[in-house]
């Protein structure tokens, strides 16, 4: 098995006055389909209450939401199915081809569910085509985090790998506060028949917004599939197959972290409804939540990975997900004792900031471990995998525990067994130490 790198780089190589940090153009293009795309999935979590009246209108609230989160839930269907054709894709003909494939189908199926009419307009054909038009975006967005995350990562120097693949993780925080901010600006000039009726179709018509100049910018990036990779160790099997025996271990391990982070995601999205169905607070509120969340998460991003470049990976797979562990509980209980917006507002901040900080480092020490023949295409299946496993179910899982139990606290135990898995997971990761690089190595072809 090809283990992680680890460790600050060899000061033959950081010392060095040529070496260049990562085009910004390189960075905004590799985000800005990931930003897109998670800026639709995190749209409909915290519209999916409005979402639910359009499309499938009950005479049970609770009917309506679960209606709707189980739509939601249907894009992660098709997501295992895209990692492997888009990713494979990716493998052989290269990553920009495959980023400009995905970006395309995402901005296309966000156009159509904004443009769907209502039950009561169409009836059955509605929620029939939502459905089809969440299996599209769930099919794009499965080969869009594989080949982005392989370029930034063949893309940047080998002592800024860290720090560029830390802007995947926060381009998703990106994406979420800006969905989140878009949620404080509509409910709060919006009256809530408004946002029912088309409030939530003005938010994701503003994202497809991007799509013309995500496509243009993507276009001139150069191509990393056939560039040398100055960390890999030679891979000993030749066969696909073979690969992936080789890599069992960090596969299996890499696909309980994301199956952990996937929860801690969508418990984290899940607060505005629960904000709102549970605390009883106002939309505004919640969204506003969100958006400071969010926002914690990506400075916590891009600040462990710019540290982890320098420390070394191991401290931020450890350390940061512990943190987490601990604070869920006790904030949880806060927030619900409270039932004030300065508790929801606290409380969220400081988990989104705590929950942002281990990014970096593992996407780089999986990427970075995985042979480039099979890169782009396994870590977007492991991503896919542990997303439709349990990113598809969160918010229904949560929303129904909340329902037999009467526990508002479920989403916070819910939350901390899955942190549980996810710290073992991290323990688990065996990370080599990095080796000196010639700096030719490095550069973009």
């Amino acid at each position: 098995m090809v283990d992680a790198v680890e460790g600050p780089v060899s000061a033959a190589v950081a010392g060095d006055a040529g070496l260049v940090a990562l085009p910004r153009r390189v960075i905004v293009a590799a985000t800005i389909g990931n930003a897109l795309e998670f800026y639709d999935f995190i749209t409909y979590g915290l519209f999916a209450i409005q979402i639910g009246h359009a499309f499938f209108p009950t005479h049970s609230a609770y009917g309506s939401l679960m209606l709707s989160l189980a739509t939601f839930g249907a894009g992660f269907i098709t997501r295992p199915i895209g990692a492997v054709v888009i990713g494979t894709y990716a493998d052989r003909v290269g990553r920009r081809a495959a980023m400009m494939l995905s970006l395309t189908m995402m901005g296309a199926a966000i156009i159509v569910l904004a443009l769907i009419p209502p039950y009561a307009k169409i009836g059955i054909a509605a929620p029939i085509l939502a459905v089809l038009a969440r299996m599209a975006q769930g099919f794009s967005l499965g080969g869009e985090v594989g080949p982005t995350t392989a370029y930034l990562l063949e893309a940047a120097p080998v002592n800024r790998r860290g720090l560029a693949v830390a802007w995947q993780g926060a381009s998703q925080g990106i994406a979420a506060s800006l969905g989140a901010l878009v949620g404080v600006g509509l409910s709060s000039v919006l009256a809530p028949a408004a946002l029912d009726a088309y409030g939530w179709r003005i938010a994701f018509l503003l994202g497809a917004v991007a799509l013309p100049f995500g496509l243009w910018i993507r276009r001139g990036l150069p191509e990393t599939l056939h560039a040398p990779d100055p960390t890999a160790a030679p891979p000993s099997a030749h066969t696909t197959f073979g690969l992936i025996r080789e890599n069992a271990r960090i596969i299996i391990l890499a696909l309980a972290v994301l199956s952990s982070g996937t929860i801690g995601t969508y418990v984290f999205s899940y607060m505005v409804t629960f904000a709102q169905t549970t605390l009883h607070l106002k939309p505004v509120v919640s969204f506003l939540a969100s958006a400071l969340g969010s926002a914690a998460t990506v400075a916590a991003a891009i600040y462990g990975g710019w540290l982890c470049d320098r420390i070394g990976r191991r401290p931020l797979l450890i350390w940061p997900n512990l943190a987490y562990l601990v604070m869920v509980l006790p904030l949880y209980f806060w927030m619900i004792a409270a039932h004030s917006a300065l508790a929801l507002l606290v409380g969220t901040t400081a988990l989104g900031f705590v929950r942002g900080l281990a990014g970096g480092a593992f996407y780089a020490t999986v990427t970075e471990a995985l042979p480039k023949r099979i890169r782009s295409r396994v870590f977007a299946t492991i991503y896919a995998s542990a997303i439709a496993l349990f990113g598809g179910t969160t918010q229904l899982v949560v929303t129904w525990l909340i329902r037999i139990t009467g526990n508002p606290m479920s989403p916070a135990w819910y939350l901390f067994g899955a942190l549980v898995i996810g710290q073992v997971a991290y323990m688990l990761i065996t990370v080599r130490p990095r080796v000196s690089v010639p700096l030719a190595a490095e550069a973009l072809p």
